[in-house]
């Protein structure tokens, strides 16, 4: 096929396809969970609660989207969503066969023949479109599609999609790595260990999603804390000591909204400011963070809760920062938190926004706050989301970038920590190159 361009030697986009595949992880039905499915090997006991799930836990699905493009060049990316899907005021269960005719019906009707390097346009368009059922595009699919375009003009334009995205959000992007957040899973001591050999900056993640894990009173997370902070010393790099002088992560475990079951209700500010100094005395020396620390319900109620939260640790003068992820999913969300100060830090949950661009927007939203935005996501997306969205925290210096996909941390961590070393050195060689013309 000769090539396609426009007057400008822009290429087009020339087909769309949707291919259903799998993800890195799988769906849970985590109110069945919460409310004491039991851990049966692999899967769970007991009856899915959430609509749409079969089970309470199933396969992860994906839809890998091909761009054609009028040079016979080949842009992908991949709808995936959130392994808690329907949960939080989330979009429904995501089925891969279910969607493909929507990506390869109106997605594609709306973006053959547009030109490849436009990314925001094209982005937004998709981000506004509706399916067969006059309904709102599934995050999923906005997401996938999203990646698809920036793969697309980046390109096109001969730049790394770093480039595209700090173009189209108007950013500075970082000159250095984002500090990556390893997830353990359930597997928290090992996975946890595996982190702490390879320097990891920001760990464990945790999954403390039952009061069984939590401890009936919070124990258990304290000694698991305890536990952390020693291994740390024992087995960070250098013996806890780096050539930068000193190896000195951050603690962030999540925990579901369970220490609200623990502690409430009714809620006793005095005992809880407690038991967070204590989590705060088991992390020492190193700083610690709890997300998702109760869930409210919905996002009014899960705002003044954490608000009240977040002051009655400053007011006990207690170090322990704060994490916002249950009905903390959409843009507008994340401006809700970070306006009511609700957060140290807010979860940017890369698949519940939509298209990159639009967690780009909601990382950009915390500039000049006191909150911190974390670009996050979820076990259940895909290598190639993955490396998308180390361009997302690159192109917009966040705070922190989710290792992921998958439960195994070490897979996870390779493709985001790579991806942005890869990124940096094409910039560096690129600079180089305009300073050799010059």
């Amino acid at each position: 096929m000769s090539p396609i361009r426009t007057a400008d030697g822009a290429t087009t986009i020339e087909s769309v396809r949707a291919v259903a595949g799998v993800s890195g992880f799988f769906f849970d039905d985590q109110r069945a969970i919460k409310r004491g499915a039991e851990r049966d090997g692999a899967g769970y006991r007991g009856d899915p609660v959430t609509p749409g799930f079969d089970r309470v836990r199933q396969a992860g699905e994906a839809i890998s989207v091909l761009l054609e493009l009028g040079d016979g060049t080949v842009a992908t990316g991949d709808c995936a969503a959130v392994q808690y899907s329907g949960a939080g005021g989330r979009d429904p269960l995501f089925r891969a066969e279910e969607f493909v005719p929507v990506v390869e019906g109106p997605v594609a009707d709306a973006l053959v023949g547009r030109r490849s390097e436009n990314f925001r346009e094209n982005a937004e368009l998709v981000e506004d479109l509706c399916g067969t059922d006059d309904r709102r595009l599934h995050t999923a699919i906005r997401y996938g599609v999203s990646q698809a375009l920036l793969d697309a003009a980046a390109t096109a334009r001969r730049e790394t999609e770093t480039d595209v995205l700090a173009d189209a959000l108007g950013t500075d992007p970082a000159d250095e790595p984002i500090p990556v957040f390893g997830q353990s899973g359930d597997d928290r001591w090992e996975n946890a260990e595996k982190m702490l050999l390879k320097g990891v900056p920001v760990l464990p993640h945790g999954l403390f999603n039952s009061v069984e894990k939590v401890g009936e009173e919070g124990e258990r997370l304290v000694e698991y804390l305890e536990w952390l902070a020693r291994r740390t010393e024992e087995l960070g790099p250098s013996g806890g000591e780096t050539e930068e002088g000193g190896y000195s992560p951050r603690f962030h475990v999540d925990v579901y909204g369970v220490l609200g079951e623990v502690f409430g209700p009714p809620y006793d500010r005095p005992e809880v400011a407690d038991y967070f100094a204590d989590l705060r005395e088991a992390a020492a020396p190193y700083p610690v963070q709890v997300e998702g620390p109760m869930d409210e319900g919905g996002r009014g109620d899960q705002i003044h809760a954490m608000t009240e939260l977040r002051e009655g640790l400053a007011d006990a003068g207690v170090g322990v920062d704060i994490v916002a992820d249950e009905w903390c999913n959409t843009f507008e969300d994340v401006c809700a938190f970070v306006d009511a100060g609700a957060a140290d830090v807010v979860q940017v949950k890369t698949p519940d926004l939509g298209g990159v661009h639009r967690s780009g927007e909601a990382v950009r939203y915390c500039e000049g706050t006191d909150t911190r935005a974390y670009l996050g996501g979820t076990c259940n997306e895909t290598a190639e989301s993955a490396r998308t969205c180390a361009h997302v925290a690159l192109a917009t210096d966040a705070a922190q970038v989710l290792a992921k996909p998958g439960m195994g941390f070490d897979e996870g961590y390779m493709i985001v920590e790579n991806e942005m070393r890869r990124a940096l050195a094409r910039r560096d060689l690129r600079n180089s190159q305009v300073i050799a013309d010059d």
